[in-house]
């Protein structure tokens, strides 16, 4: 397979709890679907340690990753669903990602979107791995 630049790229960063976390998400445009590259850095507990676990992977329906005080990410939105399907059936549901001592690296197909579909979307990760029975 030949080296294919990315169509669409996401630069993530931390919450106000978490300011330190700091990653790139990458989109490749591959046959049908998209190839995503995510490296994330100084993914810590509340303690400001390195952990290692499962963090939520999700494209989200919003164009910015902002909100109110109750809900900091109040207009990130849905998971994106280009179908209105059900969870883990959205085209933004991906595989968890798994980080070791404050680090993740996770390449991934899906044929669920383009590159293309997600510009100007948000990529979130969640503090938990999603259940997907919602």
């Amino acid at each position: 397979m030949r080296y294919m630049m990315p169509v669409a790229y996401a630069k993530l960063s931390g919450s106000s709890s978490y300011p330190e976390i700091s990653g790139n998400v990458y989109f490749t445009k591959a046959r049908e679907g998209t190839i995503v590259t995510a490296e994330v850095w100084n993914v810590t507990d509340e303690a400001k340690k390195p952990v290692q676990g499962f963090l939520g992977f999700h494209i989200h329906e919003g164009a910015v990753c902002a909100g109110n005080e109750k809900d900091p990410f109040a207009d990130t939105g849905a998971h994106y669903s280009r179908t209105k399907v059900l969870h883990p059936d959205h085209a933004g549901d991906l595989p968890p990602l798994l980080f070791t001592d404050g680090f993740a690296w996770m390449q991934v197909y899906t044929g669920r979107f383009t590159p293309e579909e997600i510009i100007g979307r948000t990529v979130i990760l969640h503090g938990m791995p999603a259940d997907h029975l919602e």
